[in-house]
């Protein structure tokens, strides 16, 4: 069968090289959008290394860091995997803060697989990297669920339930995020090279009209927008952040974030629960079963 599960599961981890400096984190985040106003501290802190306050840099950017096109994403150069990647779907994403991370880095990567789910007409294959500091101390981990279509099936565990519905009442924070049109082919420097996000032709083969915008860049820019209006602009006081990816963005269109402050006892401790949806085409769902946890 394509995937081994016992082969994969028991496979040692991939240890990989993660390296950075400013001119990537200036650049990841103004794939994301930051730099308007250009006059604006707030948004120079992302984008200028020479901001009073250093460079600040977002937690989600160590999905991306050392401009492999996402860590963790080691997936297919582990025993027991051979799969048809136009069968893979990037179906979630959540990271956990240990500490902020530098704005340039000589890290290491540390990825295993420590479950494959069996949800019937595919697989969902968990990774979980570790992202190390210079002296070794975890700065992230994160965990990514890739859906493998046509590929369930076999018999195994279908996997704890993650739903986080959004509350049943009117969200505290809406805003409206436009995107430019040049979007997908700027995040594409930040080592996601997938010819989908850039490449027409690519885009009608897979069933769209023009090429689609990376979640991870939907989903950076959804943490951005909770950490500066509602935290302040200091990233540091992300202690998490997870989401399902849910539908497709085209860049161009307008991604509107619908915010809840969690409830006092809410599962998973203070934050806020949100969603996304592309404004320009009735609120179809791009990010669900979102949440970003604080300190």
């Amino acid at each position: 069968m394509p995937i081994d599960v016992e082969k994969v599961t028991s496979a040692p981890p991939v240890r990989a090289a993660a390296v950075w400096d400013e001119r990537e984190v200036r650049l990841y985040h103004l794939a994301l959008g930051a730099g308007v106003p250009e006059t604006s501290s707030d948004e120079l802190r992302y984008v200028f290394e020479g901001h009073e306050q250093g460079l600040q840099v977002l937690p989600t950017f160590g999905v991306v860091a050392g401009g492999t096109g996402g860590v963790g994403f080691q997936l297919f150069d582990l025993p027991g995997v051979d799969i048809d990647l136009a069968a893979a779907l990037h179906g979630g994403q959540e990271i956990t803060v240990h500490r902020p991370l530098p704005a340039a880095a000589r890290a290491t990567t540390i990825t295993r697989v420590p479950a494959v789910y069996d949800k019937g007409t595919a697989a969902v294959i968990v990774q979980e990297s570790t992202l190390l500091g210079e002296d070794g101390r975890p700065l992230i981990t994160q965990r990514n669920q890739i859906f493998v279509r046509g590929e369930g099936g076999f018999g195994g565990d279908r996997g704890p339930s993650e739903r986080l519905p959004a509350p049943d009442r009117e969200p505290d924070l809406s805003l409206d995020l436009p995107t430019l049109r040049q979007q997908a082919l700027l995040y594409r420097l930040a080592g996601d090279g997938n010819r989908l996000h850039a490449d027409p032709a690519t885009a009608r083969r897979a069933g769209y009209d023009r090429p689609v915008l990376h979640g991870l860049c939907t989903f950076g820019m959804t943490v951005k927008a909770v950490t500066d209006r509602l935290l302040g602009g200091d990233a540091t006081r992300i202690a998490a952040c997870r989401t399902r990816f849910a539908g497709v963005f085209f860049p161009g269109e307008t991604l509107r974030l619908r915010i809840w402050a969690a409830s006092e006892g809410d599962e998973g401790g203070a934050g806020y629960r949100l969603t996304a949806t592309a404004a320009d085409r009735d609120d179809a769902p791009v990010l669900t079963d979102a949440r970003l946890t604080t300190h």
